[in-house]
């Protein structure tokens, strides 16, 4: 048995950070001090000292694309392991791999490469994925590309999860579309999370999809018809459920602050995650990518094609997070919307929580939130250096 406890930490979970100290041992946490000292002849294998710092569960990215150089449509190992390494880097502890609409065939060789890739990850652990595509309505399509684009067949799906076994957690695709309802139906039933985007439903038709089973919003009001007092669109009939959660892109660019703030104060901090929907530049800086089969530019950190259509974002975890807060969110509700509520959106139970039993998923952060280590289950897989 093998033991670790971290002494001197600000612990925020859930609630404005507190002075305190974690027991972990064989990977999970055993015991949390929160503003008590730890009780005299508490000993572990090893200790570490957070020295003051802010310590937070492990982030949950449900929608990544890609990072450094790398896309995980590429259909290869050194892919995935690439995100797996940013994610660590940037204070993500598991991830839903991403795809974008494709052909069947590259969808297929991207889920072999992310099954190929489970339980060999050098960072943050892959949870599974995320289907993004390709039954979205082309009116909204954003980025993804039309020529990729269908209605929603059954039994292309059972061949997608019959090549994916459990790996298939979450489905994004346009409920009004022919077959929408149906396959929302068909994915409930395997107890998949059905998402909404790159959708022009109505209003009604938003409320229609929620009560067949959709209950996520993927990138809240991007892809997707907007607020228009006498034509709400989704947008108002998901803010109405509170069952359905929002995914929300805090970078500056996708969402003003504002809209941040609106959507906090309508869905709260169990009803909003904090994502990255990053592209392969992530990590590269400016440049030119190849992206879904479009030429992406990115100037400034924006990503975007020809025609100005922003194209995924270049944002990380842990700058989301800052952004949220700068943003006006108070730093424990963020850092719920960055952990504890994908976890939850994903059946995780054991994720994204500071508490005895959970998996010791943990980040310290300096006080600009630059990650400082990262621990995936009582191993460190990042620590950063100087």
């Amino acid at each position: 048995m093998t033991s670790q406890i971290i002494r001197h930490v600000r612990i925020a979970d859930g609630q404005e950070p507190q002075e305190g100290a974690v027991l972990i041992r064989n990977g999970r946490i055993e015991q949390v001090w929160k503003n008590e000292p730890v009780p005299d002849g508490t000993m572990a294998d090893t200790e570490i000292d957070g020295g003051g710092r802010l310590l937070i569960p492990g982030m949950i990215d449900v929608h990544i694309h890609g990072a450094e150089g790398h896309d995980m449509m590429d259909g290869t190992l050194e892919s995935v392991e690439v995100v797996s390494r940013v994610c660590a880097r940037t204070g993500c502890t598991s991830f839903l791999a991403t795809s974008v609409s494709s052909t069947l065939e590259d969808l297929l060789e991207m889920i072999a490469s992310v099954s190929r890739s489970v339980g060999r990850e050098p960072g943050a652990r892959i949870a599974g994925m995320h289907i993004e595509g390709p039954y979205l309505n082309v009116k909204r399509k954003g980025m993804q590309n039309e020529r990729f684009l269908r209605h929603p067949d059954q039994e292309e799906m059972t061949r997608i999860l019959e090549a994916a076994g459990s790996l298939i957690r979450m489905v994004t695709l346009a409920p009004e579309i022919p077959g929408g309802l149906e396959m929302i139906a068909f994915l409930k039933d395997r107890d998949i999370v059905a998402a909404a985007a790159h959708s022009d439903a109505t209003y009604e038709q938003a409320k229609e999809a929620f009560r067949c089973g959709v209950s996520h919003i993927t990138h809240c009001f991007n892809g997707m018809r907007p607020i228009h007092h006498r034509d709400p669109g989704m947008v108002v009939a998901a803010f109405e459920e509170k069952q359905v959660s929002v995914q929300a892109i805090v970078d500056d660019v996708h969402l003003h602050p504002a809209i941040v703030r609106l959507m906090y104060r309508e869905k709260g901090p169990a009803g909003m995650v904090l994502i990255t929907d990053a592209l392969q530049a992530m990590g590269m800086g400016d440049g030119t990518y190849r992206f879904g089969g479009h030429d992406v530019t990115v100037a400034e950190g924006v990503a975007t094609l020809a025609d100005g259509t922003l194209a995924s974002s270049t944002v990380t975890m842990n700058e989301a997070l800052a952004k949220a807060v700068h943003a006006g969110i108070p730093l424990a509700d963020a850092v719920t919307m960055a952990t504890r509520t994908p976890a939850d959106v994903l059946g995780l139970p054991a994720k994204g929580r500071i508490a005895p039993g959970a998996d010791a998923d943990l980040v310290l952060l300096d006080d600009g939130f630059e990650v400082l280590w990262t621990m995936v289950e009582g191993e460190k897989v990042y620590e950063r250096k100087g």
